[in-house]
């Protein structure tokens, strides 16, 4: 039996502000099979961004968190690492696709550079090389003329682009894991299409496991082979996903479920 890639075990995150401690995510279980694909749904504040951060130790800004339980990866604790062990892992190893491209990106740094100063991190690369796997990297998610588009800033790419941009960074180092916290969210419906299909495609070419976080059922449908049903900083229910549709268990994903848009025959 294959041992998970990632393995989570009774994780908390508490918000600390002055006296008080929100617990936000509550003792939570999961874990990710090499090469699997597996989704998160829940509502904004159901504790599934604050998950993913967890895993890339990345507390959210303004708000000092309090971690508990066990992030274990490739059996290595990633909670107890020190902050240069953990930033190897983070990008290299483990990667994640954040909501909101613009405030992602380094407006005044090409997205080229950008990428370049990554690889060079985190592979060694010389400049040169680097700019090189850059140019194979935009062409791979789908950026076209990628040689020119390098030199240019993130003002100049669409959100569209820029998502395909954010992507490029993340599969840089061919990570064991890729992270997609609402990827699609701020995109209209037919570029959301095209994000999904690319994730798909370059999770299947590069053998990633994938993490999907999303609000909405239909995103992950087909998309994914597990899904954890978050509310209130809890898993409230998990199955495979073809069951999860077929027979929800639990009320709440009954209602997520039944806000999924459907075309009815003959309207």
């Amino acid at each position: 039996m294959t041992a998970p890639l990632l393995e989570v075990r009774n994780l908390t995150a508490h918000f600390a502000r002055d006296a008080a401690a929100r617990r936000v995510v509550d003792g939570i279980s999961f874990h990710i099979d090499p090469g699997e694909a597996v989704g998160f749904v829940g509502e904004s504040g159901s504790g599934k961004s604050v998950t993913a951060r967890a895993i890339m130790r990345l507390a959210p800004e303004g708000s000092p968190v309090r971690w508990g339980g066990t992030v274990r990866f490739r059996g290595e604790e990633l909670l107890t690492l020190d902050a240069a062990a953990m930033g190897d892992i983070r990008g290299r190893h483990i990667a994640m696709v954040f909501q909101d491209p613009m405030s992602s990106l380094n407006p005044v740094m090409s997205v080229g550079a950008q990428i370049d100063d990554i690889l060079m991190r985190h592979t060694g690369l010389s400049r040169r090389a680097a700019r090189r796997r850059t140019i194979e990297l935009l062409d791979l998610v789908g950026i076209r003329e990628p040689a020119q588009r390098a030199d240019d800033h993130p003002h100049q790419f669409s959100g569209g682009m820029r998502q395909r941009v954010l992507i490029a960074i993340a599969v840089s180092c061919q990570p064991a894991l890729l992270i997609a916290d609402e990827p699609t969210t701020a995109l209209d419906v037919t570029v959301q299409a095209q994000i999904l299909r690319l994730l798909m495609r370059l999770r299947r070419e590069l053998g990633m496991a994938l993490m999907l976080i999303t609000h909405d059922f239909g995103v992950i449908a087909g998309m994914v082979e597990r899904v954890y049903v978050m509310n209130g900083g809890a898993i409230v229910e998990t199955g495979p996903t073809d069951a999860l549709f077929a027979a929800p268990q639990h009320e709440y994903t009954r209602a997520l479920l039944a806000a999924v848009p459907r075309i009815e025959p003959g309207g």
